[in-house]
């Protein structure tokens, strides 16, 4: 595109003629952002590598230092520090200037501040300083390191913004400022963040690549092995370290550093004491709450801060019966105690923004003072020459003391003795003038040999002056007995720690020991886990004891067997699967309700979950099928490795037809048979392997064909050694044999398993045992009752069966559990609970022979 650009409104008229040109807008638009974009790189968001500093920090220090605001004298309002810096140097506004400030004043943002504050200036908790008329600032001590012998030619000084004062373009810097307070900024199309670190380390690795200049960042991470945030923290590994010394570009991972302390009631609490680097205290605590008020994170009871002048301390109190190493671990993934730091470390090298190794910043450091050393040099022996040579002309006046003295008396003016001087003693201009200024206590004696001791040294000097400038090796000393007395100035012990080695995220699986573990879940999704230490084993016909706590319109739905390090698939009514660790599940007291599902699984509000099963390592059940059973009777099988990444909003377990749902699904492979029961008293069994494997978010096909309002209950594998055990909703429970189900294929209508009176009801529930397990029943009250299945009789597939636990004549029975058969001594706890509460044990059992098949 091209437009005309008049220089003028009157070009029109003729008034300038040839003053219109073409101009190709795109071009210019180019050329224009590129001048700015460069500008901002340039002059203020980038530090420069020799220095470590971006122009507004050069600036600020080098007015407090034409100012006067040194560490030895009083401080100086901020405000009128600011408004200098405006005035001179950084016409950008006086809230870039002041924060900038700020933050070289703050211990917990610069690991060696450059600016002594004195007033608010901020803190951890992100308070902001106060305004900059009640703040009072000065250099720090270490500043004086950056800004020592600018005045001594060792840098080049450009002129200012307008032209009326001059600016260094860099700071001698004494110390690899880049490297010990780090740097942040964003650019155009770029950014820089580099870390700081330890002051003594740094130095070390200079005096390590001065000793051999072809070290690798191995030999240089010997002594500076990584960043060292000045409010400490914890970095979790090497690897990130050493990509980053050797790339430019690299992540780690830090973490505040914490203790778990034991209190005298036996429970534990975790003390934060230092945090990660630029993390927010107040809204760090802030989201902790949070996340405990939401239940995203249990048993945590109380936050306190009880940080104060001394340190940091932030107290997390935890419940008895919860675990502070999984706490901390959920801590670690949820909130800012643990968080991440990207090396991108780009400055400003020559001019132009270069990504630098660690080798490369200090290499460019090194030249840096080189260049610095050998221009102080070069200044002081300039100055030593010019003295001595005003010495020698002194010495020649006091050789010739008379001779001057009636030179001088006998001129009219001074020009005229000076003009005798040169003529009469091959003076310049300079020494004859030193001459006429010469006191004349200089004549007396004393003062003569001080003349001649000055000149002496001076002579010293000047060859000492020339060695340097034509020996690199002298000036390499220079730096390093330089560096090696800042260091023991101002070097201090290292506050983050490095973990030796490559340490990885913890799993909580790494954290609590393993133990089985009792899963329950309610009607109304209350969900918790018990030890199964929690239940003794008791004999059929108790009244069992109180399982869970539940109110009137809930009762426990689910029980599931597992150990804390399985995972536990959840599958809602809609078809839908979530997964979760048996630990993260919070563990409850036996007759409490537990905690509302819905905090843990990021289920939506109209799923439910309808079973829950446990996939454990140790068993390989990764290499098997997933086999599902829905209440019409559809079934599918699918391999458990599509289940194997589950996003926390769930995946699509089985396609679902209108009002079906899932009611069981088992672990199985193709060689197994299913058994199916419904709540009619019918079940059908077959191979697992008529049904084809399909994907995840396929249909399936049908299992069982179901007569008029019946149901699937339950659905079990059934091995030639198992029996079928099923429980009725009023109690009664029987074991059959597998011989007594034949395989058939699947899609049948099913044989009796029950004979169904309003005695015994219709099934609640259908599985299969082999009498090494016990049985635990669960009420819609929320009674629970766990016995040997060992201690239920064995009758014909259509029997009754026998009264296995007592109910209240509204109580149903829920659901049941297969769990793990337990070594203790059988105990009960009624004495009626040999006796059944319709009936004597004998009444059972002549139900078991009444066969109506």
């Amino acid at each position: 595109m091209e437009v005309n650009s008049l220089a003028n409104e009157n070009d029109n008229n003729g008034d300038f003629p040839g003053r219109i040109t073409n101009v190709d807008l795109s071009k210019k638009m180019r050329t224009s952002f590129l001048d700015y974009a460069m500008s901002v790189i340039v002059a203020r968001a980038l530090p420069d590598v020799r220095d470590g500093l971006k122009p507004v920090h050069r600036r600020i220090l080098y007015d407090m230092h034409e100012l006067g605001v040194t560490p030895d004298k009083p401080y100086k309002k901020s405000a009128r520090i600011v408004g200098d810096v405006l005035g001179k140097y950084h016409p950008h506004g006086d809230t870039a200037v002041y924060e900038s400030m700020v933050r070289m004043a703050q211990p917990f943002s610069y690991r060696y501040m450059l600016v002594d504050g004195h007033g608010n200036f901020g803190s951890v908790d992100g308070d902001g300083a106060a305004a900059m008329r009640y703040t009072e600032a000065r250099l720090s001590k270490i500043a004086m390191e950056m800004l020592r012998d600018i005045n001594k030619d060792t840098i080049d000084f450009q002129p200012n913004y307008d032209g009326t004062e001059r600016e260094p373009s860099v700071l001698p810097s004494r110390f690899p400022n880049l490297l010990v307070n780090g740097a942040s900024g964003i650019a155009v199309g770029m950014a820089t963040n580099i870390p700081p670190h330890n002051l003594s380390e740094v130095i070390s690795a200079i005096h390590v690549l001065m000793n051999n200049p072809e070290a690798t960042t191995a030999d240089l991470m010997e002594v500076l092995p990584g960043p060292d945030f000045p409010t400490g923290g914890v970095v979790m590994g090497k690897s990130g370290i050493r990509r980053a010394y050797e790339t430019g570009k690299g992540s780690i991972i830090v973490r505040a550093k914490v203790e778990i302390e034991g209190k005298s009631d036996g429970k534990q609490r975790i003390i934060a004491t230092e945090l990660p680097y630029m993390v927010n205290k107040a809204k760090l605590i802030e989201r902790i709450a949070e996340l405990a008020r939401d239940k995203r994170i249990e048993g945590i009871t109380d936050i306190n801060d009880e940080s104060d002048r001394e340190g940091m301390r932030v107290v997390i109190d935890v419940r008895r019966d919860a675990s502070a190493e999984v706490i901390l671990n959920n801590l670690y993934k949820l909130t800012l105690m643990q968080t991440s730091f990207s090396f991108n470390m780009l400055a400003i090298v020559k001019g132009t923004p270069k990504i630098l190794s660690l080798k490369e910043i200090l290499n460019y450091y090194l030249e840096h003072q080189v260049e610095v050393i050998k221009r102080r040099t070069q200044y002081e022996l300039k100055k030593a020459q010019a003295r001595a040579h005003i010495l020698e002309g002194l010495r020649i006046a006091l050789d010739h003391i008379d001779e001057i003295i009636k030179i001088i008396r006998g001129s009219q003016t001074g020009d005229v003795a000076k003009n005798q001087l040169i003529d009469g003693f091959g003076l310049d201009d300079k020494q004859a003038q030193a001459i006429l200024d010469m006191r004349l206590v200089r004549l007396t004696g004393l003062e003569r040999d001080k003349i001649e001791k000055e000149y002496a040294q001076l002579m010293k000097d000047i060859e000492d002056y020339k060695a340097i400038l034509a020996s690199r090796d002298r000036v390499n000393q220079i730096i390093y007995e330089e560096l090696l007395e800042i260091q023991h100035k101002f070097g201090d012990p290292r506050r983050t720690e490095l973990l030796v080695g490559e340490v990885l995220s913890l799993e909580d699986e790494d954290l609590i020991e393993e133990e089985d573990v009792i899963v329950s879940l309610t009607h109304n999704g209350y969900i918790k886990r018990l030890p199964t230490t929690e239940f003794k084993a008791q004999n059929r016909g108790g009244r069992g004891v109180q399982g869970m706590g539940v109110h009137n319109d809930d009762f426990v739905e689910h029980l599931v067997s597992t150990s804390t390090h399985d995972v536990l698939l959840f599958f809602t009514d809609a078809g839908k699967v979530y997964r979760m660790k048996g630990y993260e599940i919070p563990e409850y007291g036996r007759s409490a309700k537990g905690i509302p599902i819905i905090n843990l699984l990021n289920i939506n509000n109209d799923e439910k979950i309808e079973a829950v099963i446990n996939i454990s390592d140790k068993h390989k059940d990764i290499e098997k099928d997933l086999f599902f059973v829905t209440l019409h009777g559809t079934v599918k099988r699918t391999p458990v490795e599509e289940f194997a990444n589950i996003r926390s909003n769930g995946l699509k377990a089985i396609h679902l037809k209108d009002d079906d749902q899932v009611i069981n699904v088992l672990i199985v492979d193709k060689d197994q048979n299913i058994i199916i029961g419904t709540h009619k008293g019918y079940a059908v069994s077959f191979k697992a392997a008529d049904v084809r494997s399909m994907g995840r978010s396929a249909t399936g096909v049908r299992g069982i064909r179901l007569r008029d309002s019946d149901y699937v209950v339950g659905a079990d594998t059934l091995k030639p050694n198992s029996e079928v055990f099923i429980i009725s909703e009023n109690g009664y429970g029987k074991r059959t044999a597998a011989v007594e189900y034949p395989i058939k294929g699947r899609g049948g209508k099913g044989i009796k398993t029950a004979n169904i009176t309003e005695k015994n009801g219709p099934l609640a529930g259908l599985t299969t045992v082999t009498g090494a397990e016990d049985i635990m029943l669960i009420t819609n009250k929320g009674v629970m009752i766990r016995f040997d299945v060992d201690d239920v009789s064995q009758t014909g597939r259509a029997t009754l069966g026998v009264h296995l636990i007592r109910m209240d004549d509204d109580a149903k029975v829920a659901t049941m559990a297969k769990v793990e058969k337990q070594d203790d001594e059988n105990e009960t706890t009624d004495t009626n609970s040999q006796t059944p509460a319709d009936g004597s044990d004998q009444q059972s059992d002549s139900d078991d022979s009444q066969n109506n098949d």
